[in-house]
């Protein structure tokens, strides 16, 4: 029979929306594949790696009988992307194997059957659903995700924390040296939830969402969060554990504030940068009345010093951070100034952006 029957582009776009978890080698060889099921017009492409699945649904010309398979997922892939666009592709199933032909290129491939393939068992008990705009999302994730653990012993670190409350949803990312937070209004009122998405999960959102207004509904378990967009139904494992106070890690009663230009700050931390090796990345920042001084070296006693004019009249202040902490805030705003507040040489610094009190980076000072 003829599973579906499409353009290239078509096709290729709804295997790659559910590709990104697949890995081509795994100790569960089914996973390695796409779960391909019809049903009437529909046809639903699945993929799990047992901690998310990802399926995409979408109306494929074809044979309207039921049916379903499993395939090598990234070879398919890699098979649709040596094809022009505009080629029209069947997908024939024929004694256990599919066959895909396009122009005078057929290509005849293994399967394994749909009925071993390990589904999600999805919770029976998701909270209220609410939606945000897909941009605001991205945008949200972008301002935190940088902040998360790699591999911390403190799992729960490893991820993003969503916290819906009232009317504002809150995302906060911390790997225990500095701690990121971004917020947004959500346009109806959800009582609080609060769940840890791992890191994996973070990394696939960002990939799969995409700058339109289009809403991606939210639903939250005890164990689970699902994620609904177009096509797209996404169901991910949760990270299990309490989440750091991020509350008390901001600090609310600085004395010396600063606010200067993004890109100037940026460019002069990026200069100091290269001065820094990749054991040691710190960067001293001198802080007086009306200048600031960006200072590295290195051990091979070579040294940068920056000095950008500002509007400061508070404490002088002498304080080392790891610069790659600042350049990575400083690259994923896109305000023109951004605010720093300080207490003295020894306390976690501030950052945030003026006028906007949806976002706050707080990061630690470091012995140079």
């Amino acid at each position: 029979m003829i599973v579906l029957q499409a353009t290239q582009e078509r096709l290729l776009a709804a295997l790659q929306s559910v590709s990104g978890i697949v890995e081509r080698r795994h100790t569960v060889p089914i996973l390695a594949n796409v779960l391909i099921r019809r049903d009437g017009g529909v046809v639903q492409f699945t993929t799990s790696d047992l901690e998310i699945q990802i399926r995409a649904s979408a109306d494929f010309g074809g044979d309207a009988g039921p049916y379903a398979t499993t395939v090598g997922a990234r070879k398919l892939i890699d098979i649709l992307r040596t094809l022009p666009a505009e080629q029209t592709v069947t997908l024939d199933a024929s004694g256990g194997r599919v066959v895909l032909k396009a122009g005078k290129s057929r290509f005849t491939l293994q399967t394994l059957p749909a009925e071993d393939f390990p589904l999600v068992q999805e919770s029976p008990a998701f909270g209220p659903a609410f939606a945000v705009p897909q941009k605001v999302l991205k945008r949200l994730l972008a301002l935190v995700s940088f902040a998360m653990a790699v591999q911390d012993i403190r799992y729960y670190l490893n991820g993003v924390l969503f916290v819906a409350e009232g009317r504002t949803l809150t995302l906060v990312a911390t790997d225990g040296h500095r701690l990121a937070l971004a917020s947004a209004e959500l346009e109806v009122e959800v009582p609080r939830q609060e769940v840890i998405l791992p890191r994996k999960t973070v990394l696939e959102l960002q990939r799969l969402l995409a700058d339109q207004d289009e809403p991606i509904e939210l639903r939250f378990a005890s164990n689970q969060a699902k994620f609904t967009l177009g096509g797209l139904e996404f169901v991910t494992k949760l990270v299990e554990g309490r989440f750091p106070d991020y509350q008390r890690v901001i600090p609310t009663a600085h004395r010396n504030v600063v606010v200067l230009g993004r890109l100037p700050l940026l460019a002069a931390l990026q200069r100091a940068a290269i001065m820094t090796s990749d054991k040691f990345k710190g960067v001293r920042l001198h802080l007086e009345p009306g200048l600031l001084q960006v200072a590295a070296n290195n051990a091979e006693q070579e040294e940068a010093v920056d000095e950008l004019d500002i509007e400061y009249g508070g404490d002088v202040i002498d304080i080392g951070f790891n610069v790659q902490y600042l350049l990575d805030v400083l690259g994923v705003l896109t305000a023109e100034h951004v605010r720093i507040e300080l207490q003295d040489g020894n306390a976690s610094a501030l950052i945030t952006v003026p006028g906007d009190e949806h976002f706050k980076y707080v990061v630690m000072p470091m012995r140079i």
